[in-house]
């Protein structure tokens, strides 16, 4: 019987595997993960409840597994992250769409043609009129 191996079509997304089929950068947050849990687990255990202990470190070890392994759209999670804080909390709700009506500008630019025609008008009659006094 023959065995088949799917073969993903995009390979931009294939990643290289590092540490027991771990890429590069989940291995760097599950060593820090541990680096930073276990300590912590054993120096809270010293108070000599285990449960408070587990939970702590569970707590504290979950940023970064969620830095290891969380990915959305192709980004990382301190990259989402950023772009919901932004969302969020720092860009306005209100998004102001504005266009430049091109038909808007013809017409002041028409406006703007009749008056000065109007103002050339009136000043070439005032100019006759004071040519005829003289």
């Amino acid at each position: 019987m023959a065995a088949y191996v799917p073969v993903p079509r995009d390979l931009s997304r294939v990643k290289e595997k590092v540490f027991l089929n771990l890429t590069r950068r989940q291995t760097l947050c599950f060593g820090a993960a541990i680096l930073i849990g276990l300590p912590l687990f054993f120096l809270v255990k010293k108070t000599g409840n285990i449960s408070l202990a587990s939970l702590v470190m569970i707590l504290v070890m979950i940023p970064f597994f969620l830095l290891g392994m969380y990915e959305r759209n192709g980004q990382p999670f301190e990259v989402f992250l950023k772009q919901y804080i932004e969302f969020a909390f720092i860009r306005s709700k209100k998004r102001l769409y504005k266009t430049d009506n091109y038909y808007r500008i013809l017409a002041r630019e028409d406006w703007a043609e009749k008056e000065v025609d109007h103002i050339v008008s009136v000043s070439q009659k005032r100019k006759g009129k004071t040519d005829k006094n003289s």
